[in-house]
């Protein structure tokens, strides 16, 4: 099974991803970062724009 991840240590907190894709991605105002709210959305066509529209690549798909 495939999930979606945000590396919380290279998150520059831009919010594209959360424009991009908030079925999947919400923002947490108080750490200034993204965060994933629904891992198993991966197979969602807006995760893989979100991964090609961070601007520090920190958004991965693993195997879990």
């Amino acid at each position: 099974m495939k999930q979606v991840k945000i590396d919380q240590e290279e998150c520059i907190g831009c919010e594209t991803c959360v424009e991009i894709c908030p079925d999947v991605f919400a923002f947490d105002a108080g750490l200034n970062k993204a965060y994933v709210t629904n891992p198993e959305g991966v197979e969602q066509k807006c995760v893989e724009e979100s991964i090609g529209s961070c601007p520090v690549s920190c958004i991965i798909i693993e195997e879990v």
